[in-house]
């Protein structure tokens, strides 16, 4: 799971952004090449 801790509705935090780790993009085997910013798909739980 990952958590979005930065409220979107106050700067800095743009919406549909979510910052991850180095652990994160690796456990999610994106390529490096990706890394930073990428399209997501996501829904409340």
């Amino acid at each position: 799971m990952i958590v979005d801790e930065c409220d979107s509705t106050m700067p800095p935090c743009p919406n549909n952004i979510v910052d991850a780790s180095k652990a994160v993009w690796t456990a999610l085997e994106v390529p490096l090449s990706q890394w930073g910013e990428m399209e997501i798909h996501w829904s409340d739980a």
